[in-house]
């Protein structure tokens, strides 16, 4: 390894060790989170514990030993049901955990050795070249605690079912060279890209890539898993040929890529290698029937050049990740407290991995999201809302990428209503809305939800972009949602909201509090743009439409969940947009006498959405905690959201649908809408203007 290379990977360790965190186990733990395909985790309290697995449960797994003085210890993943006895091996005792914004970073001790091992994915929001590689960073830092050295080596694998939806479907595999650089690739046999679409679905299309810079005792093969394994736990060493024929041994199907370091003696100054995987799905999307790129698949960039790029640029990358991670954890304790830096750190990457960055035909970024495991649904605008403060906060330019796609598809004549659509299709395929009544028929539509989401969120752009440039993009169309605002929004109809597993619910007070806000954005927004006779009216009925409010949905101590619904309560968590959007069109008193009504009526593991279930929505409880002008009603509020993710029973990528009496989770995981839970950082304008300025 040269002195760069192990500056980064000492830096890796080092910034990590200095937030001197106490214990925090995730229901869940990324390793590997770029996409709603290339999305691996570990779902038990250790990496060696069980296997590795995609977001939706499935197998897809990772595995890594390390070999201390000639005995083999287990880091990574777990051994088969029917390992043999003599290739069984003992885990290396895990001592720490620590999940930061662009990295996960395992601790293990015994043997003699300490080893770090860094999941590194450097999700930088600021750079979309960046942010959109396909690329995961395995780093391994070993060092002798006894005073003695030891020697070492290491061996880590994927299987090639991280290419494949099914394990019936044949694969091919190969290897490359690359600059002296050895490449091992594999991919399904038939590649059927962009042929399915639903929610429960692997990638089965494009191509996985290992590759690690080119060093003395590196070593690789393609082979069965058990023949990679079994030569490694006996003699430290791979085969020595790869496997030629596809079905040898009998019932070898998918192969293991697999990757060797011999480290040779360990003593107390630490060694470093890393590994890369990556995943190149050709193609991304389809979006109005026609087939998008990858967002790093420029002109004349390829695979070749997307691995050429990620080996050259560790050191810099691992550097700016430290970093990155380093401020923003900080920040993120400032505004919240240690324990919604966390959570924060958890959700980060999670919240980019249920999206798909690609590029237009221009060059224009287009961001789609996924609704993992409630429709499959993509760039539902009602996803897209609760998830716009992490965008909000550190990059507009890709909540613009959200919204241009519902935009022009809105705007293209396809879409025959007054109001906004709800999704453009099923994942990956966006072609036009498949949920509820589609393109012809307005049963379970969400007409007030989505204008008064796009409406709102168009605002929020201009807001902190200080520009209306991208709203008056869509002027016309904004106008006319803001006009069926204006006649359907105060008190809606029986009609679902975003939170359509509750089902219909007419005169929600909620909902009609997320229309007054739309209108007022709206006024607000022409008032920006200089459309002065525009943004009177608009202003004025907001103003007088949240006067009518407040009488009209007064309980006591507290506001109701339905305008005709006395004794009933909900979160109110809509009206955080007042303050952060400067509208004051309701008096701060209904925040406060929310607040402290909210306090009354918290489980162990938080508020409930409303009276009707004991079930909450994470994204929506820290919304709610964010009326809180004072920074202990916060905490008192959040705690039990953070309680919830460090003791749920149900090990899955955060879910934001749970039980607040026991933590289960009730539905929904691995899903963008927990980057709503940055929008705190949203309610300090100093830290949202330092981040989205960037």
């Amino acid at each position: 390894m040269t002195h760069p290379q192990m500056r980064s990977a000492l830096l890796l360790v080092t910034a990590a060790c200095s937030l001197g965190q106490t214990p925090f186990r995730p229901p869940a733990t990324p390793l590997i989170a770029h996409d709603p395909y290339f999305s691996i985790w570990s779902m038990s309290d250790t990496l060696a514990g069980s296997p590795t697995r995609h977001w939706t449960g499935t197998p897809r797994t990772l595995t890594s030993y390390i070999r201390i003085d000639g005995k083999t210890y287990r880091l990574m993943g777990a051994d088969p049901d029917r390992t043999p006895a003599n290739l069984t091996t003992a885990p290396l005792p895990q001592t720490d955990l620590r999940v930061l914004p662009t990295r996960t970073i395992y601790q293990f001790e015994g043997a003699g050795l300490r080893v770090t091992l860094t999941f590194l994915t450097p999700a930088l929001p600021n750079d979309l070249d960046i942010l959109s590689r396909p690329v995961t960073y395995l780093v391994w830092n070993v060092a002798s605690t006894d005073g003695r050295t030891h020697a070492a080596s290491l061996y880590c694998d994927a299987l090639a079912d991280l290419a494949i939806d099914t394990p019936d479907q044949p694969l091919d595999w190969s290897r490359l060279k690359l600059n002296g650089a050895d490449v091992l690739r594999a991919g399904s046999r038939q590649q059927p890209i962009l042929e399915k679409s639903g929610d429960n679905l692997r990638i089965d299309w494009g191509y996985l890539y290992l590759t690690a810079p080119a060093a003395d005792g590196a070593t690789n093969v393609i082979a069965s898993r058990a023949t990679a394994q079994a030569s490694f736990v006996q003699t430290g060493r791979l085969p020595e040929s790869d496997s030629l024929e596809r079905d040898h041994p009998p019932g070898f199907r998918i192969p293991a890529l697999a990757w060797s370091f011999d480290l040779g003696q360990i003593g107390a100054t630490p060694v470093a290698r890393h590994l890369l995987i990556a995943y190149d799905d050709v193609f991304s999307i389809e979006y109005m029937n026609r087939r998008l790129r990858p967002y790093w698949r420029a002109p004349r960039i390829g695979v070749q050049e997307l691995l050429e790029s990620a080996l050259r640029d560790y050191p810099a990358l691992a550097q700016r990740s430290a970093a990155f991670d380093e401020e923003l954890m900080a920040d993120l304790t400032r505004a919240g407290g240690e324990e919604y830096a966390r959570l924060c750190a958890l959700a980060y990457r999670q919240t980019i991995a249920a999206h798909k960055l690609t590029r237009d035909v221009d060059g224009t970024p287009l961001l789609f999201s996924k609704e993992n495991f409630s429709n499959g649904s993509i760039d539902t605008v009602d996803v897209t809302y609760p998830s716009s403060p992490f965008f909000l906060l550190f990059n507009p330019r890709l909540l613009e990428a959200q919204l241009r796609p519902v935009l022009d598809y809105a705007a293209s004549g396809r879409w025959p209503f007054p109001y906004a659509p709800h999704d453009l299709g099923t994942y990956p395929l966006a072609n036009g809305q498949t949920y509820g009544g589609r393109e012809t028929s307005e049963e379970n539509q969400m007409p007030v939800e989505e204008s008064g989401n796009m409406l709102i969120m168009v605002a929020a752009l201009a807001h902190i972009e200080n520009s209306t440039a991208f709203a008056e993009r869509y002027w016309p169309l904004l106008a006319k949602w803001a006009k069926y605002l204006l006649a359907n929004g105060y008190d809606p109809e029986n009609q679902l909201c975003t939170d359509d597993f509750a089902g219909h619910l007419a005169h929600n007070t909620n909902l009609s509090l997320k229309a007054i806000l739309a209108i007022g954005a709206f006024g607000k927004l022409a008032e920006k743009a200089g459309r002065n006779e525009e943004a009177g009216p608009y202003l004025a009925a907001a103003a007088g439409f949240a006067q009518r409010w407040v009488g009209g949905a007064a309980d006591g101590d507290h506001y109701r969940l339905a305008f005709d619904k006395p004794g009933t309560w909900s979160m109110k968590y809509n009206l955080v947009w007042d303050a952060l959007l400067g509208l004051h069109l309701f008096p701060p008193d209904v925040a406060r006498k929310e607040i402290e009504f909210y306090k009354t009526r918290q489980n162990r593991y938080g508020l409930p959405l409303d009276n009707r279930a004991e079930y909450t929505k994470l994204d929506w409880l820290v919304w709610t905690a964010s009326l809180a002008s004072a920074p202990e009603d916060f905490t008192t509020l959040f705690s039990p959201a953070y309680r919830f993710a460090n003791e749920s029973p149900t090990r899955v990528p955060l879910t934001d649908w749970y039980m607040t009496s026991d933590a289960r989770q009730r539905g929904f995981q691995a899903r963008s809408v927990v980057g709503g839970i940055f929008i705190r950082m949203l309610t300090d304008p100093a830290l949202w203007n330092k981040w989205a300025k960037r």
